[in-house]
């Protein structure tokens, strides 16, 4: 009977072993193999003939062909003089076959001493085993890296969250199925350029760096621009400067990059997040929410996505969304009417009188969104345009003509989150400085600062313009049903491990 060593990704080395003791193990089979005369870490480059994919899908037409793959060693068998193996690539897994009277017996002997983890590259020719699997036979093989740390064992695999997203270069390989999610992000992103670009949009790139932090009421993260000798903030939106070139002739402009807001962290919060946000002359608030719709239905047709289920939930995607003013939102979901409330402490009284504790200082519009955001956005779950905030809420939007307690603005929602928002942009210098001097007067940490530049762009005159911006990682959750915004995000924020 043929003795059979099983190595795989499921057992990596002996588990009563340290890491500590692992790794030296590891290091003296690299000390073992550069006094043989093989240092992988001194091979630059390794010429591919074919993804493990390529071979899969191809194998009828690559049947007895010879081929060179290469790839991380994730599970292995050792029977004797022969042996299987299957290394991963960027296209999958494929099985391997080396034999001893082929590779010869020093070259396998070689072989028996590699780990899983470690990657090889292998030339051989294509055939289909005994059981039906697509191999490679292998004629020749290089180690083209050593693995000098061991993988997690796949009974429970790389299973913890925290350490998943700390060390996501393991995670990908523990957990393959992980790239999809970020292959699927590629595409999003690629589907709205393409969408943006043939509309006529041109992306432009505006700061980071800024002397003022503007575009959002956010709290900015601060640092300091040594030679100039200024405090300088990181942006928390492009807005200003995207506006500013509209001013200046740019008629569709728009910018993908990231954002930073010093503020919590959640599921839904990163503080270091991607943001798509375009700006359009001679548009409103109207044509915004009938380009997310069309911005949507671009994605889905790119990702072949007929629907959508999120954490469970069927999300109907298709248009029109439904669209609601705050005031009548709030009305339908509380029974509180603020188009018969007429000041701040009238509203106080209502709302009190409901059950909602809220802060009696706050004006009519302030006391409106907080009814909003506490008691209804928690019930929108399928696509919905809130439209027409408070203008106290909304510093760089038009007041809407019949009613200037509000704006033309809205925020679209999908499953109670707050997925995008745009504005009828104010174009009005005058009442733009007055609301900046407003905000400036109430100031609190997050509230926009006065950017007098920005406000004389106004004064050299800004068409009507519609402006939008999306979160791209609140939207990679929803089209990948992540729970986490920190599944979607490569590296996303950790505090250090001590």
């Amino acid at each position: 009977m043929t003795k059979t060593h099983m190595d795989s990704q499921i057992k990596t080395d002996t588990p009563e072993q340290s890491i500590d003791e692992l790794r030296e193990v590891r290091l003296n089979k690299l000390q073992s193999a550069k006094d043989n005369g093989c240092d992988p870490f001194e091979i630059v480059r390794f010429d591919k003939t074919h993804l493990s994919s390529d071979i899969l899908r191809e194998q009828d037409k690559l049947m007895g062909n010879t081929v060179t793959v290469a790839g991380r060693i994730v599970s292995r068998r050792l029977m004797g003089k022969a042996s299987f193996a299957h290394i991963m690539d960027g296209g999958g897994k494929i099985q391997v076959y080396l034999k001893a009277d082929v590779l010869g017996d020093i070259k396998y002997e070689e072989w028996k001493k590699y780990d899983i983890g470690d990657i090889v590259g292998i030339k051989g020719e294509v055939f289909v085993t005994k059981m039906g699997e697509t191999s490679v036979a292998a004629g020749e093989l290089t180690l083209l890296s050593k693995s000098l740390l061991p993988l997690p064992e796949k009974w429970h695999g790389l299973k913890d969250n925290d350490m998943r997203y700390r060390q996501r270069y393991v995670d990908l390989i523990a957990n393959p199925e992980v790239k999809t999610a970020f292959e699927i992000r590629s595409k999003i992103i690629k589907a709205v350029r393409t969408y943006l670009d043939k509309e006529g949009y041109t992306e432009v790139e505006t700061p980071i760096l800024s002397t003022i932090a503007g575009g959002a009421a956010a709290k900015p993260f601060v640092t300091h621009h040594n030679t100039l000798d200024l405090s300088m903030f990181l942006r928390i939106a492009p807005e200003l400067y995207l506006k500013r070139l509209i001013v200046g002739g740019f008629e569709k402009v728009y910018e993908l990059g990231k954002m930073f807001r010093n503020e919590g962290m959640s599921i839904k919060h990163n503080p270091e997040f991607t943001m798509m946000e375009l700006y359009a002359a001679y548009c409103d608030y109207n044509d915004m929410m009938t380009l997310v719709e069309n911005i949507f239905g671009a994605i889905l047709k790119s990702l072949k996505l007929k629907k959508i289920v999120y954490q469970g939930t069927k999300i109907n995607l298709k248009p029109p969304w439904e669209r609601l003013t705050m005031i009548q939102a709030v009305r339908k979901h509380t029974g509180i009417d603020f188009d018969i409330i007429k000041d701040g402490s009238t509203a106080y009284e209502v709302v009190s009188k409901k059950g909602i504790e809220i802060d009696s200082k706050l004006t009519w519009g302030q006391t409106l969104f907080e009814v909003f955001d506490r008691m209804v956005e928690p019930k929108l779950i399928q696509p919905i345009f809130i439209t027409d905030y408070p203008v106290e809420l909304s510093p760089l939007a038009k007041r809407k003509a019949s009613d200037p307690r509000l704006t033309e603005r809205f925020e679209f929602f999908i499953y109670a989150r707050e997925m995008g928002n745009a504005y009828s942009e104010l174009n009005d210098p005058i009442d733009q400085r007055v609301r900046f001097e407003a905000q400036a007067a109430a100031r609190s940490e997050d509230a926009q600062m006065t950017d007098d530049d920005f406000v004389t762009a106004l004064e050299y005159g800004m068409p009507p313009t519609g402006g939008l911006g999306i979160g791209i990682d609140r939207l990679v959750m929803l089209l990948t049903d992540s729970a986490s915004i920190r599944d979607v995000i490569l590296f996303p924020t950790m505090k250090p491990l001590k």
